[in-house]
Formats: C-alpha cells, structure tokens, sequence
C-alpha cells in the first residue's frame, strides 16, 4: 500500500457513495449505512473503500512482521496511514483481544446450553502466521461494521431497522440489480430507510404544510400507507397483497408435496458415526428425507384461495379458517399455516397473535388423536421473511436452495404487491392488477 492518508481514502470513498447514490437513484441524504454494512437488515454488495483500506494496512503490517526473514521481522517498519488512525495500535488491539478470548473461552450464545457455542474459532495462542494475519484481518472488518452498526442505532429514520425483532436479513446480489427494474429497487431502498415522498416527510422536508393523509386525515407515514391505512383495508387492498403472497407460498408447498408424494420415510433415521480414520463411503447424504411431507403418502393441501375454506370435519368442528391445511387421514396428522404480511417493526407481535388465536384449535385437535403442528408465518410489507417461515419451510421438507428461492420467491411477491399499494395509496378506487 501506497503512503496515503486515511482523510484521502475517505474523500474517496465519499466520491464513490456519491456516484453510487446516483446510479441506484437514492437521494444524496442517504445514509453510507445502506450502501455498505454487512450486519444491516438489508445488504448491497458493495464494500466500503475505508474498510479494504484499514484492512490492507494490516494485512501488510502483519506480513511484514510475520516474516521468516528475521532481517525483515525485526526491522519495526512503520506504516503510514495518515493521524486519524494508526495501524500499528489497530494490530495491537487486535492481538489484544484475540489474547483476552483465548482466556474466556466459548461463550454460550443465544438460547444454546453451556459449551454449545461456537468451538471452530482459530485460537491466537496456537495459530500460524497466515492464521493470524487472516484473524486481524476479520477483526479490523468486525470493527468497522461495529462502527456503522452503532451509527445506524443513532439514527432515528434511516436506522428504524435495528429495531426489527425476528426478521431475517435480505440480500441483494449483483445479479438482481442488474436485472430488477430501476423504480422496483428505489422503492426497496427508499422504503427501508423511510425516504419515500409520503405526507409526513414531505412536512418533515419542508415540502408541504400538513402531514395527515389525504384520504382518511390520519397521520400519512409509511407505516399507515402499507399497513395501517382504513381506506385501503376496506377497499381488499390489503388483502389482495396477502393473497398474492399465499398463492406463491401455497404452489411452494404444492411443488414440494407432489415431489415427495412417492417419497415415504421409514421409521427413524440414525447417523452412522465414522471411527477415527475411517473414510466415508458413498456419496454424503443431503437429508433429503427429513420432512413432514416424507411421513405419509396422502398429503391433501387446501388453501383458503377462490372459495372459502371449511376446516375438515373428521378432524374437529370449528369456525376457524387457517389459511392453509395439510392433512395426512393415514397417519392423522394436521398441519396449518397462517400467513401475515404485517409492518416489519410488529412481526413479533404478528406471530404471538396468531399463535394465540389457533392455540385452543390445536388442542382440539390433538385431543381428537390428530398429530397437529401450527406455525404462523410472516412476510413483511417491504418483503422482509421472518424466521417463522424459514422455519416452516425447512419443517415441512423444504431445505437448501430450494428454500432459498422459496423466500426469494415470496419477499419479492411481497414487495412488488406493496409497490403497487405506494403507487395507488393516492386513489380513491382501487384497481388491483395480476
């Protein structure tokens, strides 16, 4: 690396989001947070020059002292970087901490017991020189998304996404910005980080006097056009959003049972453990079987699409819909699924509603000898999945990229049908479209 200043390669950089705001058609107050944090609920695939620039630096710093080259090694060279930052306190830091966790050792995360984190991290003490130039190297990278991380929390609007509880990241590939349309992207973009011209920005930027939307007077945010908006729940608007997101879900689940119609697991499956030395014959099993769908034959799928759906009678009486049924009448086993497209801030509280709603269904049900299993699912309205329908998915057989396209399936469907809401959130009659 050149002798360059870290305040040069952030002139650059700024250059460079500059550029790229104007290519994706983003407003100049668009945060850089957008444009390259890895940890963000939304991810571009581009990568900040200030990052690959401190993580350079160290690289090379630490080639240098990791040299076998002791003419090299004990040099003490110094690399220039400019004074807002050094490099070589940035690698002793690094040391530092790798030699702190070395101490603590596996920290139980999440709802894991004691000792079942994760073990596969290199330790400091035992590693290599490549080892621990690749360790400095992640830990300068860690850093700096630590630092857009906490600037994200600080920002009101723009950062109302560090506040979404059980959703699962999105990201957006090169391939998909080469071949979504210009307007669907902005409004993936702009919708994320509440920079879409509604009502209450327009007084925000100084554009308008009143905030309240036009239609119903309640306060116009973007929360209340695609989700909280009366005129658009009694017109069908935001339920021709839903259906349009269940048919996708329900021809997933139809694609999948008619594959695994012939498919029949029998009895349980055991892992055949290999002993210390032993090759592994054959090709490596993918869990192909493992599934709901692989324990009977007999699946019938109903959704409540085109015609109202009654809940079978052999299993319980009751009024309750559930948006869609599997049932297997040889192994008695029910399955529902209700689908939500909420606002991304409340799929938490989407989940526990509907949870709480058919609780008492699937009590009847297992008290009828019906094997039952429910899972309420989420897609968000800017096409945001929870972790529910990862979940589902992955309980009822769909696994691998297969479940990948599933929920890139649906998020798009999502977000398409809500685009179509923001164009229409001004018209008094509603005209849906295929």
């Amino acid at each position: 690396m050149y002798d360059i200043s870290l305040t040069t390669v952030e002139e650059v950089e700024r250059k460079i989001s500059r550029h790229l705001r104007k290519w994706l058609g983003l407003p100049p107050s668009f945060t850089r947070l957008g444009l390259y944090s890895r940890t963000a609920r939304l991810q571009l695939p581009f990568t900040s020059v200030v990052e690959e620039f401190k993580v350079c630096k160290t690289r090379a710093l630490m080639t240098l002292e990791g040299s076998r080259d002791e003419n090299v090694s004990q040099t003490g060279v110094e690399l220039r970087s400019g004074r807002k930052w050094s490099v070589a306190k940035a690698v002793q830091e690094a040391k530092s901490s790798f030699r702190h966790r070395d101490i603590v050792g596996v920290v139980a995360q999440g709802r894991l017991g004691l000792g079942a984190g994760k073990t596969d991290h290199q330790s400091w003490c035992t590693a290599g020189s490549r080892e621990r130039r690749d360790m400095v190297q992640r830990e300068t990278r860690r850093k700096e998304e630590e630092v857009r991380r906490a600037q994200a929390v600080s920002q009101g609007s723009q950062g109302a996404w560090t506040r979404w509880e059980g959703v699962k990241d999105r990201k957006v590939m090169r391939k998909e910005l080469n071949r979504w349309e210009p307007l669907r992207l902005q409004f993936l973009l702009k919708s994320v980080y509440n920079l879409l011209p509604t009502p209450a920005n327009k007084k925000m930027w100084g554009m308008q006097e009143e905030e309240n939307c036009g239609l119903c007077g309640k306060r116009g945010s973007l929360s209340h056009i695609l989700s909280g908006f009366p005129v658009a729940l009694s017109q069908g608007r935001y339920r021709w959003r839903h259906d349009k997101v269940l048919r996708v879900l329900a021809a997933v689940l139809e694609e999948e049972r008619t594959r695994n119609k012939q498919q029949v697991r029998k009895g349980p499956q055991f892992i055949r453990f290999l002993r210390e030395g032993e090759a592994r014959k054959g090709k490596k099993e993918r869990g192909k079987d493992i599934g709901i769908f692989n324990t009977a034959k007999d699946w019938v799928l109903q959704v409540d699409l085109d015609k109202k759906l009654i809940f079978p009678e052999e299993v319980v009486t009751t009024s309750l819909r559930p948006e869609v049924i599997l049932k297997s009448s040889q192994t008695k086993q029910v399955v529902l699924l209700e689908l939500t497209v909420p606002w991304e801030e409340r799929l938490e509280e989407a989940h526990e509603r509907k949870a709480l709603k058919y609780q008492e269904l699937v009590q009847n049900c297992k008290d009828q000898g019906w094997k039952t299993q429910c899972f309420p699912v989420e897609v968000g309205t800017r096409g945001f999945i929870g972790q529910s329908v990862w979940k589902a998915l992955g309980a009822v057989g769909v696994n691998g990229k297969k479940r990948r396209d599933a929920t890139r399936r649906l998020t798009e469907e999502a977000g398409r049908s809500s685009r179509w809401i923001w164009i229409q959130s001004n018209e008094r009659d509603w005209k849906g479209h295929d």
